[in-house]
């Protein structure tokens, strides 16, 4: 969300793009005039975001503030979203580039007490630029959607084909209860919209052009970005890159394959070194991980306060520590812990430690700014909001129950441990509207500045097939960089990608097409 220049008393704005206008537009479209006209108020930043800063690099430098974007993009009467945002002011002694913008994935990821988090991991680009991440609508504190329990309260993994209509019954019941948690946002999000709040913010933050680092889900929201507004693109950088095409029950069987590879070689790697708890054979180990979630989802830990610490807790914890070998030590010592003493406090400390991308955070946890509150299962919810409203399939209930079955069975096959998680987001669909056609069909092909896109041949997240399905649906345009390491990303787990990434977008250096960086760089 980089790079809008704006100019004062400047009453009709460019950017239009996918249906938006600015003032005075003929066409009958939407007058936006007065979101592209805002201006962001810095302040200090509150609450745990404040802390964050502090253990991690000195709130001096860091400062908080949020612009408004319509609710509704066809009708700004409707209502406004604010949306949070977080900014690491440049080091630069002169004026610097301008801003540089990152998200940090998800969907669902919160950007302000990532970067709050993670300052010291992006300080060489803010040699530059003024580094920039916000909270998407609905994420975080941008007005945070909710299910409450709702989409605990059901098992869609527990029964079989006969269980079929009480589980899509139970859905429809899940559905309504997001929608009266989550308020009049949930409606309106998805990436399209998140998009469009981009460009306001690269306005409001004074850039021509966008300049941009998106990880993981970042990347899916860059290539819409550059499919609406490609005249106000700059240097747009993709690291762990999504599908555009494939719909969600095929991207989280992906994903769950992805997360069993990845605790596999985690628990092959734990169990050759002295005092891994699950002992020295690996696959005994793959059996113990089973057990312990089974068990653990039959009978959870309970604090003194009556709080529940569940076998799928330790799956959430899982799935964001194997992002990352760095934080395979910690994870090894954490279930230890569990295993060993019944404790989970470092396993929820490690929860606390990471943000969505699997990049470490380097202090505690992080929370809302003082006086407001996030909910507990808000990225998750944030996850299937921004998830249906991008896939525009929508089988009907007969379907949904004929497959449901072998839905269960595939996900358990893909991965006894993340099965039974990465099946509930394909199940929350249900109910909904059919999401949007734009992504898949119209964001191909963009007429922008070079994109340079990064794929990790052991990315558990990302396959690097998804690299180069998108370079080559972006087209000519789009660079891909081949890491040929492990992990959830590249930029902070190579020193090469890393410097790779700076080299362009600090200095506008681009790699050849094809370029690699080895895996023992980093």
């Amino acid at each position: 969300m980089r790079g809008a220049c704006a100019v004062a008393g400047v009453t009709v704005l460019v950017v239009v793009g996918a249906g938006m206008a600015a003032a005075g537009d003929e066409s009958g479209r939407p007058d936006l005039a007065r979101y592209y006209t805002q201006k962001i108020k810095w302040g200090t930043c509150k609450g745990d975001t404040e802390a964050m800063a502090e253990a991690t690099g000195g709130a001096k430098d860091i400062r908080c503030g949020h612009v408004s974007v319509p609710l509704d993009y066809a009708d700004p009467a409707s209502g406004d979203v604010d949306v949070a945002m977080i900014r690491m002011k440049s080091s630069a002694s002169g004026k610097p580039r301008g801003s540089l913008l990152l998200n940090f994935g998800g969907p669902g990821g919160p950007g302000v007490s990532a970067l709050a988090g993670a300052q010291k991991d992006f300080g060489f680009l803010s040699k530059d630029y003024d580094v920039v991440s916000f909270d998407p609508r609905g994420v975080g504190l941008s007005e945070p959607v909710s299910c409450g329990d709702a989409d605990k309260s059901t098992d869609p993994s527990s029964g079989g084909t006969g269980d079929a209509a009480a589980v899509l019954a139970e859905m429809r019941n899940v559905a309504a209860e997001c929608a009266k948690k989550s308020g009049p946002v949930l409606p309106h999000m998805g990436t399209v919209n998140v998009s469009r709040d981009l460009d306001v913010m690269r306005q409001a933050l004074g850039d021509k052009k966008l300049n941009y680092l998106g990880f993981s889900y970042g990347t899916r929201l860059g290539a819409v970005y550059a499919a609406q507004f490609p005249k106000n693109v700059g240097r747009m950088v993709l690291d762990g890159v999504d599908t555009l095409t494939e719909p969600v029950a095929e991207q989280s069987l992906v994903t769950a394959e992805g997360r069993q590879t990845a605790l596999d070689n985690f628990l092959t790697w734990c169990t050759g070194n002295a005092g891994c708890v699950f002992g020295t054979d690996s696959r005994s180990a793959r059996k113990g991980m089973v057990r312990l979630i089974k068990d653990m989802d039959q009978m959870p830990l309970r604090s003194l306060d009556g709080a529940e610490f569940t076998g799928q807790d330790v799956v959430g914890v899982l799935g964001q520590a194997l992002y990352s070998r760095q934080a395979w030590p910690a994870l090894s010592q954490a279930l230890g812990a569990l295993l060993a003493d019944g404790d989970p406090r470092a396993l929820i400390r490690m929860s606390g430690g990471l943000v969505p991308t699997g990049i470490p955070a380097t202090g505690p946890a992080t929370g809302p700014a003082a006086g407001e509150e996030v909910p507990a299962d808000n990225m998750a919810a944030a996850l299937m909001g921004v998830n249906c409203a991008d896939d525009p399939d929508r089988p009907d209930a007969a379907h949904i129950e004929k497959e449901v079955g072998k839905l269960q069975k595939q996900f358990d096959d893909a991965s006894p441990v993340f099965g039974k998680s990465m099946l509930m987001p394909v199940l929350l669909c249900f109910g909904r509207p059919a999401g949007t056609k734009y992504i898949r069909e119209d964001v191909r092909d963009v007429k922008t500045p070079k994109l340079l896109l990064v794929g990790t041949r052991g990315d558990p997240a990302t396959p690097y097939r998804w690299t180069e399905e998108t370079a080559r649906r972006l087209g000519s345009q789009a660079v891909v960089l081949d890491n040929k390491g492990d992990g959830h990303t590249g930029y902070l787990g190579s020193t090469c990608v890393q410097d790779k990434v700076n080299g362009f977008l600090l200095y506008g250096e681009t790699p050849k097409s094809g370029e690699s960086c080895a895996a023992d760089e980093g």
